[in-house]
């Protein structure tokens, strides 16, 4: 299968970045939406970041009645039990992958990128830091889950094994409990990743005090030497 490359929008925050950000966005949402959290995390021109917002291509969500819309994969259900799209999951960390190596071509070392993402987008992150060959700055994941936890002891990249993780849910999210997002959590611990974890009184949403746990996860591992 031949994939096409995504769409995406750049945005740096100063001449000559050294580390990029690989931010995707949720279900049925598009590359725009999460640009306003870059002057809201503020990092500093001090240390120049280049955020990557992806477009995930379009196509049929079967929870949505088989509407076709921007997704990372299918979504069957949002019973947990039901069958994850595996297919679908692997082609979208194939085309994270390759947002991976466009930065390091133009100059960005593995070390100082950090993948990052909301929901669908969050899981998608997840899945592709951990398998990545490269050895990563970090990854987020907000409101999400770890996609296909049965076969992670398996697939499981050793370069990544002390990558850091920020996980962030809210206690009323209706569309991905956060009980099945404290199991992934527990799952990545068990694994022997170590996890930073946060809770907050929001939906299925993103808040300002979330931001700013974000922006001290993100000075601490994109810190310079």
């Amino acid at each position: 299968m031949v994939l096409a490359e995504l769409e995406t929008i750049d945005v740096e925050t100063g001449n000559d970045p050294k580390s990029a950000i690989i931010w995707l966005h949720g279900l049925g949402a598009d590359a725009h939406d999460f640009e306003p959290v870059v002057p809201a995390l503020n990092l500093g021109s001090e240390c120049p970041v280049r955020y990557v917002f992806p477009n995930a291509p379009p196509r049929p969500v079967t929870i949505n009645g088989g509407a076709l819309m921007r997704a990372w994969f299918d979504l069957l259900a949002l019973d947990r039990s039901a069958p994850e799209d595996e297919a679908g999951i692997r082609e979208s960390a194939a085309l994270v992958e390759r947002l991976i190596a466009r930065e390091e071509k133009r100059g960005i070392a593995p070390a100082r990128i950090l993948l990052a993402g909301f929901s669908q987008g969050g899981a998608v992150a997840l899945f592709t830091a951990l398998r990545c060959s490269a050895s990563l700055a970090g990854v987020i994941a907000l409101s999400a889950y770890l996609p296909l936890p049965e076969i992670l002891s398996q697939e499981k990249n050793q370069r990544n094994d002390k990558i850091p993780i920020f996980m962030a849910h809210g206690e009323f999210d209706n569309m991905i409990d956060i009980n099945f997002a404290r199991s992934s959590r527990n799952i990545l611990e068990d694994t022997g990743y170590d996890v930073v974890w946060r809770e907050y009184s929001m939906p299925h949403s993103v808040i300002p005090e979330e931001l700013s746990d974000i922006k001290e996860f993100l000075t601490t591992v994109l810190a310079t030497d």
